[in-house]
């Protein structure tokens, strides 16, 4: 991998990225409140689920293919699959929380002037967007490969997802340290997964998770918006 390669998959996938990642919890504050993650290893578990169950079959194939929609510039196709994938939301919460990161996504895209000006014109034109298209448009405009791009998309998910359980269970620093350190291998096994995956293949069937996020949006207390 080269370095400026490197380097900007780590800004994409850092904290820092001024996306609001931090605010929500993805369903994960819902789960703690109903007795499904009481401790770190009830949170790992519940974390490995989310990446192999619903990000290996859902936004991880989605962003891969809309990195190759960027590269070709097939705008009708970028659309489609944006537009399929914010229908697919199972709650309220999920879908504006997708929204919203991509908005801001974009937006610092543009701000930064990443890629080149026809595909900003692109990426300002689709409203809604989701942010596995905002993220795919930057990994592109960093010609970034593929495996990498879905491998810092996905770290990016489980490092916030175990930040949320700190705050949330709660845990201590080395707990939450340990969840990531487990979940490397199948952050590997969900990007070879999501690559195999066709676009017909995409699937984001997780009862549980719409159920938990409808919830949350009722939850007397909360920490997260989602």
């Amino acid at each position: 991998m080269r370095i400026a390669e490197l380097t900007a998959l780590l800004h994409l996938a850092s904290p820092a990225l001024p996306i609001g990642a931090f605010s929500y919890s993805q369903g994960l504050e819902a789960a703690i409140e109903h007795g499904l993650i009481h401790d770190g290893d009830s949170a790992r578990d519940w974390i490995a689920s989310g990446l192999a169950d619903v990000l290996a079959r859902g936004e991880l194939p989605l962003l891969a293919h809309q990195m190759e929609h960027w590269r070709t510039h097939d705008e009708a196709a970028l659309r489609a699959a944006n537009d399929e994938y914010i229908a697919s939301r199972e709650s309220a919460e999920l879908r504006r929380e997708t929204e919203q990161m991509g908005w801001s996504l974009a937006q610092l895209c543009a701000s930064l002037e990443w890629g080149d000006a026809a595909r900003r014109a692109t990426l300002a034109s689709i409203k809604p967007i989701a942010q596995p298209t905002a993220f795919a448009f930057a990994a592109f405009a960093h010609d970034a490969s593929p495996d990498a791009a879905l491998a810092a998309y996905a770290f990016s998910w489980v490092e916030n997802q175990a930040a949320a359980a700190l705050k949330a269970v709660p845990l201590g620093q080395v707990a939450g340290q340990r969840i990531i350190v487990a979940l490397r291998e199948p952050i590997d096994a969900a990007v070879r997964r999501a690559l195999d995956t066709s676009p017909e293949q995409i699937n984001t069937f997780a009862p549980q998770l719409g159920i938990l996020s409808a919830r949350h949006e009722s939850q007397y207390s909360r920490l997260f918006r989602s």
